[in-house]
């Protein structure tokens, strides 16, 4: 038995070739697994669950086959895609999950998360993170136009990039403490996450490990993870 891991697809439109990607991991990799995690931002960004996009009709399709094959399929919001409610998750199979999951990975207790939370360094991010997070700003949001929502996210999106490259790449990283303070709280020897971009393998002191995924710029990057407890980060080009 195998579970899969994935994040940071930050499919799009534009990005014809990454949906293709995605479509043929479900088909070759995804398929034959017993369950697979998506730890956030499977989507660029996702204005609601009307989303109208021709990648949001794909995924959904794609999804929605993969779990009706009896594959059981686990999704994470990101800081892209935190958006996805009730109706994307009863339109694909999938289950939705809190910002910090314990996963038992065939006996063995293993932390999931997008892993911005971990990016405390970060503080301008974590302040818009607490705003966009809100029950209300979402209510706002949500009520208006899937015109006028796409429009304030194109804006927001391009503050962001605007943003990010003012930033040193050690402040957009994880916060090594914080880490440490939620895996000892969690009582866990693994964490598994996204978002830095930065995929590696980090062993942690008291023989932990903080296994980061890849984005999908150019490869694809996921996680496998056996009933045998051996594990790989394994990467292939995005043709």
């Amino acid at each position: 038995m195998t579970t899969l891991f994935i994040a940071d697809l930050h499919l799009h439109d534009q990005r014809p070739e990454l949906t293709r990607a995605f479509l043929q991991f479900l088909t070759e990799k995804a398929g034959d697994a017993e369950s697979l995690y998506i730890l956030g931002d499977l989507f660029e960004a996702w204005v609601g669950d009307d989303d109208d996009s021709e990648t949001a009709f794909t995924v959904r399709q794609a999804l929605r086959k993969l779990t009706d094959s009896g594959v059981k399929v686990f999704l994470q919001h990101g800081n892209r895609d935190f958006l996805i409610g009730d109706r994307f998750a009863k339109e694909t199979g999938a289950t939705l999950l809190p910002d910090l999951e314990l996963v038992n990975l065939y006996g063995q207790s293993v932390l999931a998360a997008h892993g911005d939370q971990f990016c405390t360094d970060d503080v301008e991010y974590q302040k818009f993170k607490q705003q966009v997070r809100s029950d209300q700003w979402q209510q706002d949001f949500l009520s208006k136009s899937l015109t006028d929502r796409k429009a304030i996210v194109q804006h927001i999106r391009t503050v962001s990039n605007s943003s990010q490259t003012q930033k040193s790449m050690a402040i957009m990283d994880v916060n090594s403490a914080e880490v440490d303070r939620v895996m000892d709280q969690q009582q866990v020897n693994y964490l598994i996450h996204g978002h830095t971009h930065r995929p590696h393998i980090h062993p942690l002191d008291s023989n932990k490990q903080r296994i980061v995924l890849g984005d999908w710029e150019s490869h694809l990057w996921y996680l496998r993870w056996d009933s045998d407890h051996n594990f790989q980060l394994v990467s292939e080009l995005i043709d």
